[in-house]
Parts: C-alpha cells; sequence; structure tokens
C-alpha cells in the first residue's frame, strides 16, 4: 500500500549472564550503542543485567536473537543467549502473574525466560519443585517461580543451575519483569 507505514515492533532483549558476579562484564552504555548501530531505534537499557528495550521492523524474534547474539560475539567476544519478548508478551505475561505476588516479604518471586529450545509446558515435569517451599507455573515463554526466602539453599530451583538446560534460560525478578515491561509501555505511547 502507497504511503503506509511499516509496523514497528517493541521488544526487550533479555541478555544471559551479563554483569552477573563481576562476569561477563559489559557496559550499558557501549551495549546502547550496539543496539543503535544494528539499526534498533528508542533503544533504552534498564539495569545494569543486560536489559535492552528497542523498536525494530524485524517481527521474527528467533532472527533478532541470532543477530543480537552475533554483534555480542562479534564486539564483546561474548558467548551469550539471548531472549527476545514483544510488549504484546510482556504485557500477556505480567497481566498473568498469579495474585499472590504481592510483595510478601518472606517470598522471592523470579520469572525465568524460556528460549524458543524448551519453550514447553511439559518443562514442569522435568522440575519437581518441593511444594512445601517453592511453587513453579508455566505461562508462554517463561516460568514463575517463588520460594520461601529462609528455604532459598533448599529449593529444587537453586540446584538448576547445574543442569544442562540452565544454559536455555534467563531469570528476572518480579520487580525487574514488571519495570520492563512498563517502559516498553512508554516506547509504544511515544511512538504511537
Amino acid at each position: 500500500m502507497k504511503g503506509s507505514k511499516a509496523r514497528v515492533n517493541i521488544c526487550v532483549a533479555l541478555l544471559r549472564a551479563v554483569n552477573v558476579g563481576g562476569n561477563n562484564m559489559i557496559s550499558m552504555k557501549s551495549l546502547k550503542e550496539s543496539f543503535e548501530q544494528m539499526g534498533f531505534k528508542h533503544v533504552t537499557t534498564y539495569i545494569n543485567s543486560g536489559n535492552i528495550i528497542f523498536t525494530t521492523k524485524e517481527a521474527d524474534a528467533r532472527k533478532l536473537e541470532k543477530k543480537i547474539e552475533q554483534m555480542l560475539a562479534r564486539d564483546y567476544q561474548l558467548d551469550s543467549r539471548v531472549v527476545v519478548r514483544s510488549f504484546s508478551e510482556m504485557t500477556n505475561l505480567v497481566e498473568s502473574l498469579p495474585q499472590s505476588w504481592t510483595g510478601d516479604s518472606g517470598w522471592r518471586y523470579n520469572v525465568i525466560f524460556l528460549r524458543h529450545t524448551i519453550d514447553s509446558e511439559q518443562i514442569l515435569e522435568e522440575l519437581s519443585p518441593k511444594r512445601d517451599i517453592e511453587e513453579v507455573f508455566y505461562r508462554a515463554g517463561a516460568l514463575l517461580w517463588s520460594a520461601q526466602v529462609s528455604e532459598m539453599n533448599r529449593t529444587t530451583m537453586l540446584k538448576l543451575s547445574t543442569r544442562k538446560i540452565y544454559q536455555e534460560m534467563t531469570v528476572r525478578n518480579l520487580n525487574t519483569t514488571i519495570k520492563l515491561q512498563f517502559l516498553m509501555k512508554r516506547v509504544a505511547e511515544l511512538s504511537a
């Protein structure tokens, strides 16, 4: 259609294991510049743990993940897996959070973002959470995990980090997940 505007997609890239425990250190300012050099617009980073919001005409999340992973390897010599989520995916996720996740200080709430390679409700069968101290729910593209803070060292999910499938996940806490969706909403309003 002549004169029609190409659809702009608002996305968040969640980089796995960036700036964690003093490892894989990348300046968010430098990362923002790298995203802009790749042609992404409205690039915003949030906290120092590899959360980058951007707009793009590309709608294929797998292509975006591959492009970003290639840039990380080339520019930062970092073999980091990336999870890309759209604004609608993040909104659906935030809206589906359990009502019980209201900030009880005796519990920790995390969202485990799943790469497409393991994104299936069947992943719950492999995890076997300890029901007296933790809960895990599947949502499209994510696991919602909560655990009693006093029992963190006993959780099944803590042991997950030793398993191969852990390389196909990246974790954000509840507050970060909600804030990322909010920032994406602001970008949507500004680019409307």
